[in-house]
């Protein structure tokens, strides 16, 4: 589908439930390599526990999804050249684009017949959990409840961390961030005074939910399935 913004129109991916007429909505925003086989599959698998799940092309502005030619496994070998082709695409997706485009993200599904009234999730990897983060500490009022794995959340600085009122899941790969650096985030949200998980997943590195790459690890997937879904359950109102 296609969701007009303020610079163009969005492509995305949608899944819902094949039964019911009214979901909670879950925004999930894609890893760096975008919209794929496993990432709709991940989408259509979290349809079927009962929500509306709308998956956009943050980097529409350049192209379609896939915005670089990815191949059907991406190798080790692979992600540095891949990685050097998104990182300007990365640099230029600034906050303030970033949240002029969730807003049309989330206009578009509070629009939607098959989605229910009421606040709703925002979830993402690798640097689709930063865009999450963003989007739920810019929209207090819209977003109860936030999940990231694998992703840079602390890159804006803990004075973004501390605006946050969702529930938070911070799921971490042992190789993103040191203990230190994770006590140093947890005392961020800490001085939220909000709900939050945030955890190494043990033996992982980054890019453990994407099957697709050599990063996949089968038991950090399940884990983070394990976390993400009854964070939803718990914050968002079945239709």
């Amino acid at each position: 589908m296609q969701i007009p913004t303020s610079d163009g129109l969005s492509d995305a991916f949608a899944a819902r439930p094949a039964q019911g007429e009214r979901h909670p909505a879950v925004l999930m925003y894609a890893d760096a390599f975008g919209i794929r086989p496993v990432v709709r599959e991940m989408a259509r698998e979290l349809a079927g526990h009962g929500y509306y799940v709308l998956v956009p092309n943050f980097f529409y502005r350049n192209g379609p999804t896939p915005v670089v030619d990815l191949p059907e496994h991406i190798g080790e070998e692979d992600r540095p050249a891949l990685i050097g082709r998104l990182m300007p695409l990365i640099e230029a997706h600034t906050t303030e684009r970033v949240l002029r485009d969730a807003d049309a993200y989330l206009g578009f599904l509070a629009d939607q017949p098959e989605v229910a009234a009421g606040p709703v999730a925002v979830t993402g990897y690798c640097i689709g959990g930063l865009l999450a983060t963003r989007t739920a500490a810019a929209r207090p009022g819209q977003v109860a409840a936030l999940a990231a794995f694998h992703a840079p959340v602390a890159a804006d600085g803990g004075d973004s961390l501390r605006r946050l009122t969702a529930e938070v899941h911070f799921g971490h790969a042992a190789t993103d961030i040191t203990p230190e650096a994770l006590g140093e985030l947890n005392r961020s949200l800490d001085a939220a005074r909000i709900d939050y998980t945030s955890e190494i997943y043990p033996d992982t590195v980054h890019g453990f939910t994407m099957s697709d790459t050599d990063a996949f690890d089968p038991a950090g997937l399940r884990r983070h399935w394990d976390r993400l879904l009854p964070l939803l359950a718990r914050t968002l109102t079945h239709g």
